[in-house]
Parts: C-alpha cells; structure tokens; sequence
C-alpha cells in the first residue's frame, strides 16, 4: 500500500518529562522525532501529540512541542489514545485514514494504540527509529508484535520521502537537508 499525504495523520505518543529519561537511546529517539516533526510540517500533515497522565508524568518535552505551532496535547490514561475522545475527534476532523504512529513506550502505549487503530479500520504505519521502550527487549517484542498483527513499518527518512514522492516536490530540497 502506497502511502500519501491525502488522509494522512499523525500522532505523537507519550514523549514527556519524566518518562523521556528513562528511555533506551533516547539521544538517537530525538534526533529522529525532531526530524520527523519538522519533516511531517513540511508536508503539511496534521499531527496529534497524547500525553499519559500529564500530572505524573509531565508534560511533552520542550524539544518537540517547540516545533508545532498552536502546540496542545491529548490528555489519557488509557495507554492506547484510540480511547481518548479527543483523538478520536482529531481523526474525525482530518479524515484520516492512515496513522504515522511514534513514542514511547513502544511495547505498551504504541502497540496498544497500533492494534486498535487496524481493528477501528485505519491503517497505521509505526516508525521503528521514532520509537523505544526502557530496554532493547521490549522494544523488540513490539516490533515482533507489530509484525504478527500486520501492521506496516518504516523509518522515518523512508516516510518522509514516500509522503514526499518525487524530487520534482517542493518540499524535497526542505527534506533532503533534514534527514541528511
């Protein structure tokens, strides 16, 4: 399946203050979520940020709600976001049919949110370099899991040019230099 910007949402899961540090290469998550905000701006694509029980764990770290205009978060504490009501208005909102899905944990809130969005109908797409967990291992098992429920992966230079197309776009030089 050929992914385009028609239809297209994503979602940002769980990148929050007291969560962020205790992630497995998180300098590596980063530096790829960066790129992907800044990539998936480019193009126009609508993006939802959720956090987990903000009161405990924080909000979302500075350095990515710094890169989204009008930033503001979805409140859950279910650990998929499909069940957050105000998520669901977002895909409503924006007509989406295909989910670019990151965050952390990849192995609870990501799997989670993954799994419902395929069996509400969506097709998600998981950026595998866009995700982790606190140890390699259940990073692993995600990807793993990931797999059996057929649920599509990529990395994020390779969504970014997909969703880019041609090098005839405008925005191709804008995202040649970030994923360079």
């Amino acid at each position: 399946m050929r992914i385009t910007k028609e239809n297209t949402t994503a979602l940002f899961i769980d990148f929050q203050e007291r969560l962020f540090p205790a992630m497995n290469e998180k300098e590596t998550l980063l530096k790829n979520t960066k790129i992907l905000v800044e990539g998936l701006n480019l193009l126009g694509i609508p993006i939802a940020f959720t956090q987990q029980y903000t009161k405990g764990l924080g909000d979302t770290i500075v350095e990515l709600k710094s890169l989204v205009p009008s930033f503001s978060a979805i409140e859950k504490t279910d650990f998929s976001s499909f069940g957050a009501e105000e998520y669901t208005s977002f895909l409503l909102h924006h007509q989406s049919k295909t989910v670019i899905l990151c965050g952390i944990e990849a192995h609870v809130c990501v799997l989670q949110t993954a799994v419902d969005l395929k069996e509400a109908g969506f097709q998600p797409v998981v950026v595998t370099d866009c995700i982790t967990s606190r140890n390699v291992i259940s990073k692993e098992s995600a990807i793993d899991r990931f797999r059996l429920e057929d649920i599509m992966m990529c990395t994020c230079e390779s969504i970014l040019f997909e969703l880019t197309r041609t090098a005839k776009a405008e925005e191709f030089r804008a995202i040649s230099k970030l994923v360079k």
